[in-house]
């Protein structure tokens, strides 16, 4: 019995399923694909997260486009992070290429073209469907962590959402909130110690600084109404396909804080809104967060900690998170372990440094009797990975290193006029891009402030009236003290005095 035969054994072993699956490929034994041995990721298990690494060119994004494919053509709905801005190609079917039909003949099944359903959203002033949230959704803890206020900041935060819904004044933006912590050590600042003790101006004006940074990332696009209503992410088409959501980020690359702040607040309303799936036989919804290290970018352990709840958590709502990095180290540790589809382009080893880091990714893998991991992740080629998934039974599955199916769809950008055609043919536009600055904390308390002004100013019209009144009373003299002070009657009074003396 041969050892290729063998291998191939140990692979239709190993990734054998009886639900339904997603095919990457066929395995590749001693650097030749293996025709039929195919490389199947069950769909119970997509749920689970996973990884999607390597260096730059090593076709990523391209396996990032077969799984949502994929994903769109089993029900799935996906949604999609493009940062670098060339994803929007899945809207239209691949034109097809010599070298693709001959990749597919080696994995052995036909390569097929197909386009699929596309929505285009927006975190900026790019056109698509706007994505807004408000500040009363964050809530103070998360708006905190955002934040990364101190113990005694966050306090603060606290109690400017309890004013706020005391009084029944909505925080929709950050206008909203600025002007209630301002309002909470001047005007009024009698009312708030009255009711919920002293604030420091010294900590009010700190938040004030870390939200302006937070502004100068756009985050002020990002706060206000209409809020997105996270189920609009879920959407079939009429043929049944998911819809592939794709958010275009490419004008936020430099701005790391705003792009956690909206994952965050994302993954925070999914959990909150979603309903307890259990084990289902499919994902209710998966995101791919490519360039991932970017969440993780000048985090704060507090907000890393957010995010590592929420990965551990959210899976039982039938949410799959797939991260997409050049390099695992990349992610932290604790978010690491909690994936169980690892993809692994090759890494390429150019210091001493990236050797280190290839002998640690390479531990992250099964044991295999036919790679050595560590050499074949410098020996990939372009749309080759090394794969290692979960079985129905949340087992790993054998280690495999892959020839990976070609993307359905094109490998490139949508043109403008196609980009048009696409947000045009939108249901969500009018929905989400119209601008609301609706009545909320902002001028709500400046109305309460111009209130407060004009009775003040009245009190004290009416107490410079009754100044004045009372000056112009106290000049009317008394008629007996008005005759012993008259000019005759003090003459008198000296006459009869001289005629004393004499």
């Amino acid at each position: 019995m041969s050892s290729k035969y063998n291998f191939i054994e140990h692979i239709e072993k190993g990734y054998v399923t009886k639900g339904d699956y997603i095919t990457m490929g066929a395995a590749m034994y001693e650097g030749e694909t293996v025709t039929d041995a195919y490389v199947k990721i069950p769909l119970k298990t997509l749920n689970r997260h996973g990884l999607i690494a390597g260096a730059t060119g090593t076709g990523k994004t391209k396996t990032l486009q077969v799984l949502a494919e994929n994903l769109s053509d089993k029900g799935i709905p996906v949604l999609l992070m493009d940062l670098k801005g060339d994803l929007s190609g899945i809207a239209q079917p691949s034109p097809g290429h010599p070298k693709i039909d001959e990749r597919h003949a080696k994995i052995g099944f036909p390569f097929e073209a197909k386009n699929f359903p596309v929505e285009i959203l927006s975190l900026s002033d790019q056109n698509g469907v706007r994505l807004r949230a408000t500040v009363s959704e964050f809530g103070p803890v998360l708006l905190s962590r955002i934040l990364d206020l101190s113990e005694t900041q966050s306090g603060i935060v606290a109690v400017v959402f309890k004013y706020c819904d005391d009084n029944k004044m909505p925080l929709l933006d950050l206008k909203d909130f600025k002007k209630v912590l301002q309002y909470a050590t001047n005007e009024g600042k009698a009312e708030f110690q009255e009711s919920y003790g002293r604030i420091s101006t010294a900590s009010t004006g700190a938040i004030l600084r870390k939200i302006i940074e937070l502004e100068q990332q756009g985050a002020d696009l990002f706060f206000g109404e209409t809020s997105f209503d996270v189920d609009d992410l879920t959407r079939i088409d009429e043929n049944g396909r998911g819809y592939i959501n794709i958010i275009r980020l490419t004008d936020i690359q430099d701005r790391p804080k705003l792009f956690s702040t909206f994952m965050l607040s994302l993954l925070a309303e999914i959990y909150e809104t979603f309903p307890e799936q259990g084990d289902s036989g499919q994902p209710e919804l998966v995101l791919f967060i490519d360039e991932a290290h970017l969440i993780f970018k000048q985090a704060s352990s507090a907000l890393l900690d957010q995010i590592e709840s929420i990965v551990k958590l959210i899976r039982s709502k039938g949410i799959g998170l797939y991260f997409v990095t050049q390099n695992p180290t990349d992610i932290p540790e604790a978010v690491l372990g909690q994936l169980g589809l690892k993809i692994q382009h090759a890494l390429r080893a150019f210091t001493a440094k990236d050797r280190k880091a290839i002998k640690l990714t390479a531990e992250n893998y099964p044991d295999s009797e036919y790679y050595d991991t560590t050499e074949v992740l410098t020996s990939l080629g372009i749309g080759e990975a090394l794969i290692s998934a979960l079985d129905e039974k949340g087992r790993p599955t054998p280690l495999a290193a892959t020839m990976l199916r070609a993307p359905m769809s094109r490998m490139d950008v949508l043109t403008p006029k196609e980009l048009k055609q696409v947000i045009d043919n939108s249901r969500l536009i009018g929905k989400y891009n119209e601008e609301i600055d609706r009545e909320s904390a902002y001028e709500m308390l400046n109305e309460k402030i111009e209130k407060a002004e004009a009775v003040y100013k009245k009190e004290k019209e009416a107490k410079v009236k009754s100044s004045k009144s009372s000056s112009r009373k106290s000049t009317r003299q008394n008629p007996i003290i008005k005759v012993l002070t008259s000019a005759t009657f003090i003459r008198s009074i000296f006459g009869i005095l001289k005629k004393i003396i004499k």
